[in-house]
């Protein structure tokens, strides 16, 4: 007696159809990378909130604020966004990453730059500075200046230049970043035009009062949440699985004598 060759015996004694094998190990993969795609849209949306808390409970950067709950909370979130932002860029540049092309991944990559960056500041500025506030004021006030481009009375080393760096990576990354996602028309383009809209504003907060500068982080922070969501409810179409066969394994029949 010969068994067809698209059947495999299992470990139980089973016959099963190596097509009906192939098809389970696909959709297991399918599952998999919806999984992940939808952990990376959470991820993004995280990312905008974090954005949306900077932009609206930022204090001034004074000396004053440093040691407040609120510039302690405030820059937990903005450490958090540096996490939760990479990894939910990297969710969105993957999932349209053919189309976005060269100006996708210049953006991906000028806007993961500034992220973390801003994670690295964030952090200092959350758990160190608050503890330096009282002991070493002026290195405290040198940093604050810092963010006005106001001259530090001490030397503040390699950190002036990092953060006149993050200026351009944080027009650049989104701006190009949604222009990329707006031409792609795989995720919401309006999402995609509101971080337009977003990196066009930031040179804006040079001319504002130092209350309001925070504020045009908003537009950033809504762009991220919409395209993290739309990343996050997307639904896949995925291709039917091969029907098993019906007909039962083919038996040699024995040659008439």
């Amino acid at each position: 007696m010969t068994v067809n060759s698209k059947t495999t015996l299992s470990a139980g004694g089973e016959l099963v159809s190596t097509s009906r094998q192939t098809a389970i190990k696909e959709s297991k993969m399918k599952i998999t990378t919806q999984k992940v795609s939808r952990l990376a849209g959470l991820s993004a949306m995280l990312a905008g909130v974090c954005f949306l808390v900077i932009g609206m409970f930022h204090p001034v950067n004074v000396l004053s604020s440093v040691t407040s709950a609120t510039w302690v909370n405030v820059h937990i979130a903005a450490t958090a966004l540096g996490f939760f932002g990479l990894l939910g860029l990297a969710g969105l540049y993957a999932r349209q990453v053919e189309e976005t092309g060269w100006l996708g991944l210049a953006g991906f990559l000028l806007f993961g730059a500034w992220m973390t960056l801003v994670c690295g500041f964030s952090f200092v500025e959350a758990f160190i500075l608050p503890r330096l506030a009282t002991q070493y004021p002026l290195f405290v006030t040198g940093i604050m200046g810092m963010f006005s481009s106001i001259p530090s009375q001490v030397d503040l080393g390699a950190v002036p230049t990092l953060w006149l760096i993050q200026g351009p990576l944080y027009i650049l990354g989104p701006l190009l970043f949604g222009i990329a996602t707006f031409r792609a028309r795989v995720l919401p383009r309006w999402a995609g035009a509101v971080l337009i809209l977003g990196a066009v504003l930031i040179p804006v907060g040079a001319v504002v009062p130092p209350a309001m500068q925070p504020k045009i982080m908003l537009p950033v922070g809504l762009a991220m949440a919409w395209l993290g969501y739309a990343l996050f409810s997307e639904r896949r179409a995925s291709a039917p699985a091969p029907a098993p066969s019906e007909a039962s394994p083919q038996l040699s029949q024995p040659a008439a004598a």
